[in-house]
């Protein structure tokens, strides 16, 4: 066996170097690549390079002879790492699967990609999505590590680079919905409030922000509420801001959402009700990459449903506030 070298196609374009093995090399064992790479044989363009070296349409890559595959091996892509437990987790959220897609619908208390004292995560999972050609998918949009519900993944880099683009261009409706604390004094309107970061590192804080904040917009709108305890908000952001519908929800309209401590404090805890924060990312829509439009809902995560049935909420039976055929 001698060296080789091969291009990087323009579907690769952007992807890390061992997910590129990992799709060239399926059977190739991550611990083996580390090493290929630490000692300088694997290189591309000519330089040195680690696991997270991004690699670009064009490039070249040099593979060293590699190890005969192990007796028995099956061929089916390596899973680096991962329990069975976090196996079993990433796949039980999937709610939809095509060719250019995933749908998750993501669980509370997960956050989706790593950061300091996070090391589990969804992005840590994915993995565990890979197709039969190791491709694992990737993602082009964001959900709080609190809020449940929606997350798309892309399972190829054009249709990551198109759902960008449709992120980027605002063409992309999503619908949250939420539980606040009482009922907001106008039924249906837009807040809009420009939104800042205060405080220091490790506790910092968004908060309404006129002087410097950017520009944050919401829709919102009561689809449902009992007595004057709480309203079941319908919530459509205009704007991706962090934490963007939690301040919406305080600062503009004076209601917490049921749960979030962090902007609410103790006014967003009800005796009765789950602590954990009332927020979920319930409905996606946009042109799906193969064509037609796309339109997905995720089941409400079971501390929310618990309050949705103590409050005799229906989420089947929702009419839509906004006016658009919700269901």
């Amino acid at each position: 066996m001698s060296v080789t070298y091969r291009t990087v196609e323009a579907d690769d374009d952007g992807q890390r170097l061992d997910r590129w093995f990992k799709k060239a090399f399926p059977t190739l064992g991550y611990g083996v690549l580390q090493k290929l790479m630490r000692t300088g044989q694997v290189r591309v363009d000519g330089k040195r390079c680690s696991a997270s070296t991004r690699v670009e349409t064009g490039q070249q890559i040099r593979i060293p002879p590699l190890p005969e595959r192990p007796e028995g091996e099956t061929g089916k892509p390596f899973v680096a790492r991962m329990s069975k437990e976090d196996i079993d987790t990433i796949r039980s959220m999937v709610i939809h699967a095509d060719d250019s897609l995933y749908v998750l619908n993501k669980l509370p208390g997960l956050a989706v990609q790593g950061g300091s004292g996070t090391h589990r995560h969804v992005d840590g999972m994915l993995d565990a999505l890979a197709g039969t050609d190791g491709v694992r998918p990737r993602l082009v949009h964001r959900i709080d590590k609190d809020t449940s519900g929606i997350l798309v993944l892309a399972r190829s880099a054009s249709a990551a680079r198109y759902m960008a683009e449709l992120f980027r261009r605002d063409r992309v409706l999503k619908t949250y919905w939420a539980l606040v604390v009482g009922i907001p004094d106008i039924r249906q309107g837009t807040i809009r409030l420009p939104l800042g970061k205060a405080g220091a590192r490790g506790g910092e804080k968004v908060v309404a922000d006129y002087d410097d904040g950017k520009d944050a917009v919401t829709d919102y709108a009561i689809v449902d509420n009992a007595a004057r305890r709480v309203s079941w908000l319908a919530m459509r952001p205009r704007t991706g801001r962090t934490h963007q519908l939690r301040v919406h929800a305080v600062e503009g309209l004076n209601r917490p959402i049921v749960g979030d401590g962090k902007y609410g404090g103790p006014d967003a805890f009800i005796t009765g009700l789950s602590n954990k924060l009332h927020l979920h990312a319930r409905r996606i829509e946009f042109q799906h990459p193969e064509g037609g439009a796309f339109r997905i809902d995720a089941d409400l995560p079971k501390h929310m449903a618990a309050s949705w049935e103590m409050f005799e909420f229906d989420p089947k039976q929702a009419e839509d506030p906004f006016g658009d055929d919700e269901e």
